[in-house]
């Protein structure tokens, strides 16, 4: 489990925000005029088949602006919410929507991996700094963007601690791996390919972003392998209708997934019954574990409970606001802010490297399993 670190009033004691006053006053930017005003945006799935985690995390995005302008009455931040869909084919659209608002400092997201690759070189040339909270693909940081940073582990974590798992704690000798053929769903599952080896004894590829739903060709393949477990690299749309035929064809054997899977609404598509039992990674911790008055304070202004990464997205709005608060109006002052930013979220600490990555240090992987139509936490994953 975590270590509880000191508890502070509203949840989050993140170093940059401790100076006193507001943005407006410091004049620490000269050519950048004042704060009061400016915009950060959040760039994710916000309808469509892609939106529940999207939804979870501009929900956390709100609280943090909703706390920082309770703070800073007399100079308020707005935010922006920029629905993607969750489409890569969208993302340059709405990326140069976002480049084209002058007032927009800062960008939390895009959430998703394929997004973050069609949208990143925008925000690189633009100058325009984007913080994911979610998008794990390891490429991402390699593309010499300067403008990209994550506040979660890639899936060089992720999928190798998904592997460490099926291999040590379900005992799985024979995998059947299946993926989306998206960005993010085929480098999580050619990472588990690594770990599991030969215990991996076959594989399909199928389409995501809505665009099937019969899975009766994997699912056949997987029976026929009489595996013991079966992991699928993409999100949980797709992922709950594959849990619910596997189960209809009689195979048993457990589902393991990544974070694109960790939500609710994976229960939904796939039911009940049928998702007993399911093994979902995140390279976050659960959202119990977060620092503070989070979680209260995250239903008292959305309704509901925090889930998947509600919290990250809380944490890298508040690191672009505390640049706002230190009177970074500039996106090229933000820019840099971020780059040698340091501090303490409700997730976790932060310290960013090479490529935009989060500290190694401060990666953690944890597993959930859905027990009695809930997702709950089950273990950290060691780290190799």
């Amino acid at each position: 489990m975590r270590q509880k670190l000191a508890r502070v009033i509203g949840g989050v004691a993140m170093v940059a925000l401790v100076a006193g006053g507001t943005a407006c006053s410091s004049g620490e930017e000269s050519a950048g005029g004042d704060a009061c005003g400016s915009k950060i945006a959040f760039f994710g799935a916000l309808t469509g088949s892609s939106a529940a985690l999207g939804i979870n995390e501009n929900n956390g995005v709100k609280l943090a602006v909703d706390k920082y302008n309770k703070e800073n009455a007399d100079c308020k931040v707005e935010l922006v919410p920029l629905d993607s869909q969750g489409s890569p084919d969208q993302a340059p659209g709405l990326a140069q929507k976002a480049i084209d608002d002058a007032k927009i400092l800062g960008i939390v997201g895009p959430a998703y991996s394929g997004e973050t690759e069609a949208a990143g070189p925008l925000f690189n040339e633009a100058g325009l700094v984007a913080v994911t909270a979610s998008a794990t693909n390891p490429t991402l940081s390699k593309q010499g963007w300067k403008t990209f940073f994550r506040v979660v582990g890639n899936d060089f974590s992720q999928g190798p601690a998904a592997g460490t798992y099926i291999k040590n704690v379900m005992k799985a000798d024979r995998v059947y791996v299946i993926d989306d053929q998206s960005a993010y769903g085929v480098g999580l599952a050619d990472e588990v390919k690594k770990v599991l080896g030969s215990a991996v004894v076959g594989s399909d590829k199928v389409q995501g972003e809505g665009k099937q739903t019969d899975f009766s060709g994997a699912v056949t393949k997987a029976k026929a392998a009489n595996v013991k477990a079966i992991f699928y690299g993409g999100y949980y749309q797709e992922a709950g209708l594959i849990r619910k035929q596997l189960t209809a064809a009689g195979v048993t054997a457990p589902m393991v997934a990544g974070d694109g899977v960790n939500d609710g609404a994976y229960i939904t598509s796939a039911g009940e019954a049928a998702a007993e039992g399911t093994i979902l990674t995140c390279p976050c911790q659960p959202a119990t574990e977060a620092r503070g008055t989070f979680g209260q304070d995250y239903k008292a202004l959305n309704g509901t409970d925090p889930g998947t990464y509600s919290d990250t997205a809380y944490d890298a709005a508040n690191i672009l606001l505390a640049g706002i608060k230190a009177g970074k109006t500039t996106r090229e002052g933000l820019l840099e802010f971020v780059k040698g930013y340091t501090g303490e979220g409700v997730a976790a600490n932060y310290k960013f490297v090479e490529g935009g990555e989060l500290d190694p240090a401060q990666v953690k992987v944890w597993a959930f399993k859905v027990v009695g139509g809930k997702v709950v936490p089950d273990q950290e994953i060691p780290k190799s």
